[in-house]
């Protein structure tokens, strides 16, 4: 408590003395000689930092762009990645130039009109034809990046390909999730109020297309395949982001989004790209959505198409109802024998069978 009032003390008598020199200084100007210039010592000083801020400013700028241009730009590893790559650097370059020339304007302006005796006030008030120039020629450039970003946008948004894989992703924190077709080629629907620690996304069991869908620890692409993320949140906004597909899309609770893309470069492709044997794409969260958000990160791995397929054929053998057969209780009765083949629990009994049997045998 004592260290806080001293602190205090201190600020206030700093407060004081700062305010007793603004008010001698302007009983200073009130009783000014009108010939006697009152300007601070060092103002063409001042106003030379600024000319010299202002080049050293754009020169690190540049320098730093040049120079770390692999680190914050990463390798392109989809196919719209690159129509949104080059509406980023048309953008970057039409701001950077806006802001170069608005910069050298204000420095310059501040040496130039620095003050001396001999300066004279012009009354300027306006100027119709620089009201016209900087208004609608901004005006157009804005309306072209704008419409060129919404058309890209109006694509990977909307209606996939016929051919797409449809995957289904969810935000929670601090993971993710993820749920694929099984066989018959059709997600499931869902339900919000069936999410449980088993059921993290919901899966509607009442709806025969859930029943041999599969929930992997990781989202497995195939490299060259349109994909279709069909997106969704938990409990509190996501975002599903990876910088080098050039994919983001917030995950919104009660407002399902989706996302299509074709990546381009396998994970084995990448790691020979990168130099890096361990990389790996990754599915990270760029929302700030908790205290864990730093955590919320999922494993990308792009595989070769035969590659893709000989996992997914694997994998949609190890369903959800065959990894948690309790759940066949919340499956219709008149379902129920349909369920347990599509979900390859009749396997399961059978395989006991022959088993059993092979035993007693011996």
């Amino acid at each position: 408590m004592l260290n806080i009032i001293i602190v205090v003390a201190v600020v206030l008598i700093l407060a004081v003395i700062l305010t007793a020199y603004r008010v001698t200084t302007l009983v200073d100007v009130v009783k000014k000689d009108k010939e006697k210039s009152y300007v601070p010592s060092g103002n063409s000083y001042q106003g030379a930092l600024m000319v010299v801020f202002l080049v050293v400013g754009i020169v690190a700028f540049f320098y730093y762009s040049m120079t770390e241009y692999d680190t914050y730009n990463l390798p392109i590893a989809s196919e719209h990645a690159v129509v949104t790559e080059n509406l980023f650097w048309i953008t970057m370059a039409i701001t950077v130039f806006v802001f170069i020339v608005t910069q050298i304007f204000l420095f310059g302006f501040s040496w130039k009109y620095r003050y001396k005796k001999t300066n004279v006030a012009h009354y300027y008030p306006h100027n119709n034809k620089l009201e016209m120039i900087w208004t609608i020629i901004p005006a157009i450039v804005l309306a072209w990046l704008i419409i060129s970003g919404l058309k890209q946008w109006s694509v990977i948004t909307g209606p996939a390909p016929e051919d797409a894989e449809v995957i289904e992703v969810m935000g929670y924190q601090y993971a993710w999730a993820y749920r694929y077709p099984g066989k018959d080629g059709s997600l499931g629907k869902y339900d919000f109020r069936k999410i449980d620690a088993v059921n993290s996304m919901g899966i509607d069991l009442e709806d025969q297309f859930g029943h041999d869908d599969f929930m992997p620890t990781q989202l497995v692409l195939p490299k060259g395949k349109p994909v279709l993320l069909k997106i969704r949140g938990r409990d509190v906004i996501h975002s599903v982001y990876n910088p080098h597909f050039r994919m983001q899309m917030n995950a919104v609770p009660g407002m399902p989004t989706q996302f299509w893309f074709t990546p381009s470069v396998s994970t084995a492709e990448m790691r020979e790209i990168t130099g890096n044997p361990d990389f790996n794409y990754e599915l990270v969260c760029n929302k700030i959505c908790g205290k864990s958000h730093y955590g919320m990160k999922g494993i990308i791995t792009v595989l070769e198409p035969e590659e893709y397929d000989s996992w997914y054929k694997e994998s949609q053998e190890n369903t959800f109802l065959k990894q948690n057969p309790g759940y066949l209780s919340e499956v219709p009765e008149d379902f129920k024998e349909a369920a347990k083949i599509a979900a390859g629990i009749e396997n399961i009994g059978k395989e006991q069978k022959v088993t059993a049997a092979a035993s007693s045998s011996k």
